[in-house]
């Protein structure tokens, strides 16, 4: 082990165990195999996961306050939102492709497609964008909240991570249920699948609430809140209402008129 007076990655004088300026540990080593197997690799996969599971556990436990802790400087021992958020759309996508897979086998469903070409052009293009898509739920969330809790005074970068986390909680609930519905594939543990259909789209819902209602709760009555949330609920089907009409318009090349039933 050797410790140089400058920092081998940035040149500046180092003193202590980091740099001040680029943060890299000033006591190196020659990479040996044993230093590369159980430092390189098994140290930062286990540091990889306890950033994840660490951030997981907050976001489901007290994501309005994990995010104005955030916010406000605490950031060291938390994985970053949103490439967590990429990663469960990413699991999600393939669990419904494969459920549908299965779907399709199971229930001896046709592979011939029976939609009509608009049907046929609508899934496509979801199919293509649905990271995009899903995504864009986090800038619609943080837009709301910006618009609708000023008087905790954040910016609108800010009101990015109150969106993340919030979004992030969604995703985590979202991949429970989509494992949960591969029960519909068992012959006596049905009822579990129905269940995760019936409660994942509500607890989704209580876990937005719950999630601004922890981090705004000190700046409203409880009135007042429950106001602006049903003002953010709202906004967001109003959101999601002019997308769709959007992505209708597009595949349909905006020709609504022609569109027959």
């Amino acid at each position: 082990m050797s410790r140089a007076n400058t920092c081998l990655n940035c040149g500046l004088p180092i003193s202590g165990k980091f740099c001040n300026n680029c943060g890299q540990k000033t006591d190196t080593q020659r990479i040996t195999f044993k230093h590369f197997i159980f430092h390189d690799i098994l140290h930062g996969v286990w540091h990889f996961e306890k950033g994840i599971l660490f951030t997981i556990q907050q976001t489901l436990l007290r994501p309005g306050k994990a995010a104005l802790e955030y916010i406000e400087g605490k950031r060291i021992r938390y994985y970053n939102v949103f490439y967590l958020i990429l990663l469960l759309i990413g699991l999600n996508i393939f669990l419904t492709h494969y459920y549908e897979e299965l779907n399709h086998v199971y229930n001896y469903i046709p592979t011939t497609d029976i939609k009509n070409d608009i049907g046929k052009r609508f899934d496509d293009f979801l199919g293509q964008n649905a990271k995009i898509l899903i995504y864009l739920f986090v800038p619609f969330f943080a837009f709301n909240s910006f618009l609708i809790f000023r008087r905790k005074k954040l910016n609108f970068s800010e009101h990015f991570i109150v969106a993340g986390i919030t979004f992030l909680a969604i995703m985590i609930l979202t991949t429970i249920g989509n494992i949960l519905f591969f029960f519909d594939f068992t012959n006596s543990l049905q009822l579990i699948s129905e269940l995760a259909n019936t409660f994942v789209p509500i607890l989704i819902l209580l876990y937005v609430i719950f999630s601004y209602y922890t981090a705004f709760k000190e700046d409203y009555t409880l009135i007042g809140f429950i106001i602006r949330m049903l003002l953010f609920i709202m906004l967001m089907i109003i959101q999601l209402a002019i997308m769709l009409i959007l992505i209708f318009g597009y595949v349909t090349d905006w020709e609504f008129g022609h569109l027959k039933y």
